[in-house]
Parts: structure tokens; C-alpha cells; sequence
């Protein structure tokens, strides 16, 4: 006798991938034929497609719908993502180099081991595990990946940069209210005004980072490297850890 069992689509989706698409599913060509044709109101259908190990680099994105595509692995460099709604695409291992992705929407995605160097977040909204990931001389400023204390009823959903490489990376004006930056490096990042309130930045290296005016109250700060960081005017109010001399200068 066979035996049935109703697993819901998006628990089956998780645990096997988007069952709708198979590897390898489209072509560099016929992803530029789509885009060709496409506009604002009739947006390129690449919604939950296959575009794994694709080369797409140089491509302009703006008039599609990538909501929820699988694009690990996949090679965007100098891809122009501006604008889009990326939430829940599978982006773990991607290429992103000096891609444009700023006022992006990217909420419950994977970007593990991605690289993200010199790409624009400006004015993004990321909510995203992105450990070990390289954001160097990335542009994140007035970015939002804070968590939403409003919105954590499946436990609290941040921006985790666990490890990930922020050296260089204009971080001004950014919110990263709780988010997670354990061993990240931020070798000489500018985080002027940054809001890191209750951040966990134990073992973080903030070699000449810029500080100035950025809220650190809250934050833990166990094993933090800061040798030649600017702090002045950054706000330590409850901070923990925080090692002896780490203050105004």
C-alpha cells in the first residue's frame, strides 16, 4: 500500500528546492532574449527560475521579476539590479562584483560565501545570512539591515555578517541595529553615523575604522580589534565588554 504524506509546497521547497525548475533550466540567451522584450509594466518572467552557474554579468536586471530565483553560484558582476525585490532568491555563493544593487529588497535569502566586493547596497534593505561573504569597499551607506523588532514572530531575523569581509566598505548612515558581525573585518570601513545599537561584534577588527557619530550602545564588544579607529563622538552607553581605552580620542 502506498503511503501519501501532504508536505506543505514551501517546507518542500526548503528541503528540496523550487520543484517547478530543474538545473540548468535557461541560457545566458534566452535570459537576454527576456530582457530584451521587457518593460516596467511586462517585467521579464525569471520569477523562482533556475538560473544556477549562469554567467549574467553586465546584464540590467531592472526590468524583471527575480523574486525567489535560485541563482547560486551564478556570476552577476556589473549586473545593474537596482530597484528589485530579491526576497527569498537562493543567492549562496554568487557573484556579485561591482554589481548595482542599491534600494534592493533582499529578506530571507542566503548570500554565504558570496562576493560583493565593490558592489553598491546603497539605500538597500537586507535581511539575509551572509557569513563569510566578501563586501569589500562595497558601498552600504543610508542602507536599512537592522532587524524589525516589529516583525520576529519566527525568531529574530537580522542581517548575519558572521565573518564576512567589510574592509573598506562605506557603511555611513547605515542601520545594523542587532545585527550579527562576530569576527567580521571592518580594516579601515567607514561607519560614520552607522547605527550598530545591540550588535554583536564580539572579536570584530575595526583597524582604522571611522566611528565618528556611530551609535554602538549595547553592542558587544568582546576581543574587538580597534587599533587606529576614529571614535569620536561614537556612543558606548551600556556597550559590553567594551575594552579599556575604547573611546573618544
Amino acid at each position: 500500500m502506498k503511503l501519501f504524506i501532504n508536505i506543505p509546497a514551501l517546507l518542500l521547497t526548503l528541503l528540496v528546492g523550487n520543484p517547478a525548475t530543474q538545473a540548468g533550466e535557461m541560457t545566458r540567451q534566452q535570459v537576454e532574449q527576456l530582457l530584451a522584450k521587457a518593460d516596467k509594466n511586462h517585467p521579464a518572467p525569471l520569477r523562482r527560475k533556475d538560473l544556477t552557474d549562469l554567467d549574467l554579468s553586465g546584464l540590467d536586471f531592472r526590468n524583471a521579476d527575480l523574486w525567489g530565483a535560485d541563482l547560486r553560484r551564478s556570476n552577476l558582476s556589473n549586473a545593474n539590479l537596482a530597484d528589485l525585490n530579491l526576497d527569498l532568491t537562493v543567492m549562496t555563493g554568487i557573484k556579485l562584483v561591482g554589481a548595482n544593487l542599491s534600494n534592493t529588497s533582499i529578506f530571507g535569502v542566503s548570500l554565504m560565501r558570496a562576493d560583493a566586493s565593490n558592489a553598491d547596497f546603497s539605500g538597500s534593505r537586507v535581511i539575509a545570512v551572509m557569513e563569510g561573504a566578501n563586501f569589500s569597499n562595497a558601498n552600504i551607506s543610508n542602507a536599512d539591515w537592522a532587524a524589525d523588532m516589529k516583525n520576529q514572530s519566527m525568531g529574530l531575523m537580522r542581517a548575519n555578517l558572521k565573518g564576512a569581509n567589510l574592509s573598506g566598505a562605506n557603511l555611513s548612515n547605515s542601520k545594523l541595529g542587532r545585527a550579527m558581525l562576530r569576527h567580521a573585518k571592518l580594516i579601515n570601513a567607514n561607519l560614520r553615523n552607522a547605527d550598530l545599537y545591540s550588535a554583536d561584534m564580539d572579536g570584530a577588527d575595526m583597524t582604522g575604522a571611522d566611528l565618528s557619530g556611530a551609535n554602538l550602545s549595547e553592542t558587544k564588544l568582546h576581543d574587538v580589534i580597534y587599533k587606529n579607529a576614529k571614535t569620536a563622538g561614537t556612543r558606548f552607553d551600556g556597550a559590553k565588554h567594551k575594552p579599556a581605552g575604547f573611546g573618544p580620542k
